[in-house]
Order: structure tokens, then C-alpha cells, then sequence
């Protein structure tokens, strides 16, 4: 297993409409396993394919807490089929933008249906931080980021602040 580098804000790819996902196969696979390797190393609790510069369809979710057994789960191509009118709201973070959190209100439950690592149908349906997190990871697969939810004010500031710092690094 590799551990990939991360896209980090300002990066235009992570603006980009990820492909679906034709065949599940052995090099499918194995970005699976490296996106969960690279996912828990950062650490995080998902990872979607764009954020380790690969447009496809494809996220990694491990939401059990610190000291619980490790508990992966692949979506191949999700879809979000039904969301709940309740709202919940969580203070967000991602590993394309280290180091910033903000507030996010989202459906309080979803349900999610994708393909697994072995190619079988599955339909998930989740509540709590596992829907926060899925309709996070399906957003980064649309290009969409979890900042394009809070005040367009404080998203001007973020962008800024990543700007400027992937400007001192050239």
C-alpha cells in the first residue's frame, strides 16, 4: 500500500466532476487500499479518489472512534437516493484544507446507494457523523467543497489564506 499526497486548496483539480467508475478490478482495488492507507495516516475519517488526484467516482469512510476496531467502507460510484428533512449540523474539517473547520448544517439521514470493492450493489442508509461524512465525500466527487457551505465572507477568507500560502511555496 502507498500512501498518496494529498490535493490541497487552491488546486483546480479538486473543482472537477469525478468519472464514474466502469469495471471493478485488481487496480481499482488497489487505489481502494491506498486511499485507506493515505486516509488513515493524514488521519481522517473519508477520502474521496479527487483528493489524491483521481477523478473517479470512488470514496473511503472509516468512522469508528479512536481505539475502536478499524471499520472501511468503499463506495463505488454513490448516489444519495433519499435524504431526511431534518438538518444536523457538525463542525467539518477535510484533508484538502488542513487545519480549517466550520459549522455545516446537512440532512440529519441519508441513504446512499453504491457499488462495493467486489462489485456487488449496496445501499446504505445512515445517520449521525456517517451521513455527514458521505454527503461530504459525494460532494468533493461533484466539486464541491464543504466550505462552499458556510458565508460566501468566510469562504473568500479560506480561499485567500490557501492562495497565498501555495504562492509561498513556489
Amino acid at each position: 500500500m502507498t500512501i498518496k499526497p494529498l490535493i490541497i486548496l487552491p488546486d483546480p483539480l479538486l473543482r472537477q466532476v469525478s468519472a464514474p467508475i466502469e469495471r471493478v478490478d485488481s487496480e481499482l482495488n488497489q487505489l481502494v487500499d491506498d486511499m485507506l492507507e493515505t486516509m488513515y495516516d493524514a488521519p481522517g475519517i473519508g477520502l474521496a479518489a479527487i483528493q489524491v488526484g483521481v477523478p473517479r467516482r470512488l470514496l473511503v469512510i472509516d468512522v469508528a472512534k479512536e481505539g475502536e476496531e478499524r471499520q472501511p467502507l468503499v463506495f463505488i460510484n454513490p448516489e444519495i437516493v433519499t435524504s431526511s428533512e431534518e438538518r444536523s449540523v457538525y463542525e467539518e474539517g477535510c484533508l484538502s484544507i488542513p487545519d480549517y473547520y466550520a459549522e455545516v448544517e446537512r440532512p440529519a439521514a441519508v441513504t446512499v446507494k453504491s457499488i462495493d470493492r467486489s462489485g456487488k450493489e449496496q445501499t446504505v442508509e445512515a445517520d449521525g457523523l456517517l451521513a455527514t461524512c458521505l454527503q461530504h465525500e459525494i460532494d468533493h466527487l461533484n466539486g464541491v467543497l464543504f466550505i462552499d457551505h458556510i458565508s460566501r465572507l468566510k469562504r473568500e477568507m479560506v480561499i485567500k489564506r490557501f492562495t497565498k500560502a501555495a504562492r509561498s511555496k513556489i
